[in-house]
């Protein structure tokens, strides 16, 4: 089921999701600033191509106020419409029976999209 998900996914738009990501990373990267910020835009494209079959879970060797202040910047800086994107189409997939499964995705996507720092995705 996981497999076809993914497929599904993918066909349906996650590809261009995650080429976003990868863009967005790179532009980053590009200043010695922003590499942080793309690193885990990385980590959020590689969520976005194959979301089913993985999970975010908090990263128990996280650096604790190093992380905290690194995710107030990214929320402020990029977060927030990123969070706001993915809880967009995570209620509207969530408005057919369908889609729910394609929606939870969106919201896997949101909760990494507030506090990338010190989460890891995991294959479950």
């Amino acid at each position: 089921m996981r497999t076809l998900g993914n497929i599904i996914w993918v066909v349906f738009g996650g590809v261009f999701i995650a080429i976003e990501y990868v863009f967005a990373s790179v532009a980053l990267m590009i200043t010695i600033i922003g590499i942080p910020f793309g690193i885990q835009s990385l980590k959020l494209a590689e969520l976005a191509l194959w979301p089913f079959g993985k999970k975010v879970v908090h990263k128990e060797s996280s650096s604790g106020c190093i992380s905290l202040l690194m995710n107030v910047i990214w929320f402020f800086v990029g977060g927030l419409p990123i969070l706001l994107t993915h809880l967009l189409f995570g209620l509207l997939f969530y408005i057919t029976i369908i889609g729910i499964p394609f929606g939870n995705q969106h919201f896997k996507l949101m909760k990494l999209a507030f506090t990338p720092f010190g989460k890891e995705v995991v294959s479950r």
